[in-house]
């Protein structure tokens, strides 16, 4: 019976239960030439009769009867398949590598990963703390968390939301050089304002009525977590996330002038990496963090 399908033999399990072929045909919504067809070409593939046609309807042969005890056993399984399956599609599991800066890490996603866990409790992470993009492929990464706008083409890129800005400093450095007044006092002496070496968009600084300017401080760091730090030690003014900011307990420096950045979060994939469950859903829950 190699050349039967699944489909042969739900015909056959229905005509045989509604007692004729023009119901079975109606049920499905088919030509009744179609089910007949069917059921001719089950039994030459059994080599024997397994229906009685009459004026009255359908009945079955004692190999009728075997028949679709087979195909009742059949049709159960195929449905007791198809429910677990749908049930395992729905169980996200497995283990996630995760790229992200530790400034990411410890005010974003960490405080996130109860509320994963608790939807997903299958699910295992991995957290990669580096402020350098890393290699995704090259380093098994499922998934990095980035801000500013992606380059790389070879990337799937999902936006995940915005980050608020603004510049900060601590108490004691405000005490000691004064509190800026205007947009250009923060770019000269007695202040000192730190930059990001790697992060281009975090040194832009906006102000009221268009006014621009360049964050080209002397003390310089790659890591949000370390310019932080380093505000908060009063070496100078720092532009941050506010949340970020807030954990240290800085003071917001010209806080009527700067505009925000509103710096851009993206979770970059590659290609392949998108459509898997575990990976969509840790980017799903992300995108809910963020707004």
């Amino acid at each position: 019976m190699d050349q039967l399908s699944l489909a042969d033999l739900a015909v056959f399990a229905r005509a045989a239960a509604l007692g004729t072929l023009s119901a079975a045909a109606r049920e499905r919504g088919v030509p009744v030439s179609q089910v007949s067809r069917a059921v001719d070409r089950i039994e030459r593939a059994c080599g024997v009769a397994l229906l009685r046609r009459s004026a009255r309807g359908l009945t079955l042969t004692h190999d009728g009867e075997a028949f679709l005890a087979f195909c009742q056993q059949v049709t159960h399984t195929r449905h007791g398949l198809e429910a677990d399956l749908s049930r395992r599609g729905r169980q996200v599991g497995g283990r996630v590598r995760v790229s992200l800066s530790s400034a990411m890490a410890q005010h974003w996603v960490v405080p996130a990963l109860p509320g994963l866990l608790a939807r997903h409790p299958q699910l295992e992470v991995d957290l990669l703390v580096d402020d350098k993009l890393v290699e995704l492929a090259r380093d098994g990464v499922d998934l990095a968390i980035r801000t500013g706008t992606p380059s790389a083409l070879s990337m799937v890129a999902r936006p995940l939301g915005h980050i608020a800005t603004g510049l900060y400093a601590s108490a004691a450095y405000l005490a000691r050089h004064g509190t800026p007044e205007r947009p250009e006092d923060v770019l000269q002496p007695p202040h000192t304002l730190m930059s990001n070496c790697t992060h281009p968009v975090l040194n832009k600084l906006r102000f009221s009525e268009g006014r621009q300017a360049a964050a080209e401080g002397a003390l310089r760091s790659d890591s949000t977590a370390v310019l932080a730090q380093m505000a908060a030690s009063g070496l100078g003014i720092a532009h941050l996330p506010v949340r970020v900011a807030e954990t240290f307990a800085l003071q917001p420096v010209l806080p009527g002038s700067f505009e925000s950045a509103q710096v851009p979060v993206c979770a970059l994939m590659l290609p392949d990496r998108q459509r898997v469950p575990r990976v969509r859903a840790c980017v799903d829950h992300l995108v809910k963090v963020f707004a």
